[in-house]
């Protein structure tokens, strides 16, 4: 399986390879050696699944591991990486959870080891059975993320395209959106299937979309993670519902692949319903 990271140089590149191998192996204490003793969080932001400290995290890789069969496997299709912190995009085999997983994750490490995990993906075409036995009660439901004790280690030049892309997403403002991206840009909304590609379709869709869309208006700004030429950030919808927008940027600091994913689950059928016909209008 192949995996498209970014050419800047990181020591994280050859962590995540080793580690993705070693989870699908189904080994429980070689993958707990990519962890801190300290690890803040382990979350899955869609099950609301917060696992915080170690031994919480080691115990849930030794419920499921044993039961993996041998063509289970986890396993990175790209990595935006920085020296400390990285975007990671991944994939779980049905044969892990009950159904395929694409996930984006926000990862940071200190001194090497990882410190905060944050999974998002959506869960639509999930079984509504398994995600309703696996998904944490809505009164339990985890809001913190963690974020606040585990400050942005993420390269200065991303966290100002980063911060100027959500500023724009917040402010439903398509034309300044439009001004950080790529003429080739390729947009997507993994959470829709929606993909657009060139700046001026995806203007023209966040025109559409981003007073409805959970990433468009009043949402705001939580983590930011990877290095100068990509990686991913981290925000809060005006609902409360979570997700992650990666990017990944040219020489020129522009934006030459956009990334959103959410739970599209928890929308409104009508709303959903209303973002999926934008992408195809």
């Amino acid at each position: 399986m192949t995996s498209h990271s970014n050419t800047q140089p990181s020591p994280l590149l050859e962590t995540f390879e080793r580690f993705f191998r070693i989870k699908s192996a189904a080994d429980v204490e070689g993958t707990m050696g990519f962890f801190s003793s300290g690890l803040v969080t382990y979350t899955d932001a869609t099950l609301g699944w917060g696992l915080d400290g170690f031994e919480a995290l080691r115990g849930l890789f030794a419920q499921y591991m044993p039961t993996w069969p041998s063509t289970a496997r986890s396993y990175q299709t790209g990595v935006l990486a920085g020296e400390s912190s990285a975007l990671v995009r991944m994939v779980d085999t049905p044969e892990l959870f009950g159904g395929e997983l694409r996930i984006l994750g926000a990862v940071d490490f200190v001194e090497g080891q990882i410190v905060r995990w944050v999974d998002y993906w959506d869960s639509f075409f999930f079984d509504t059975a398994a995600y309703e036995s696996m998904r944490t009660p809505e009164e339990s439901f985890p809001r913190d993320l963690k974020e606040s004790r585990v400050p942005s280690q993420a390269a200065p030049e991303l966290v100002e395209v980063a911060t100027a892309v959500q500023r724009g997403f917040a402010a439903a403002d398509a034309a300044g959106v439009a001004a950080l991206l790529h003429p080739d840009v390729l947009f997507e909304d993994m959470a829709l299937r929606a993909q657009l590609v060139g700046r001026a379709e995806a203007t023209r869709y966040l025109e559409r979309v981003l007073a409805g869309a959970p990433y468009g208006a009043g949402s705001r700004l939580r983590h930011v993670v990877g290095g100068a030429s990509g990686g991913g950030f981290e925000w809060t919808a005006a609902d409360g519902l979570v997700g992650i927008t990666a990017l990944e940027l040219d020489g020129a600091g522009l934006v030459t692949r956009l990334t959103s994913v959410y739970d599209s689950r928890q929308l409104a059928a009508e709303r959903r319903a209303a973002l999926v016909m934008a992408a195809g209008s």
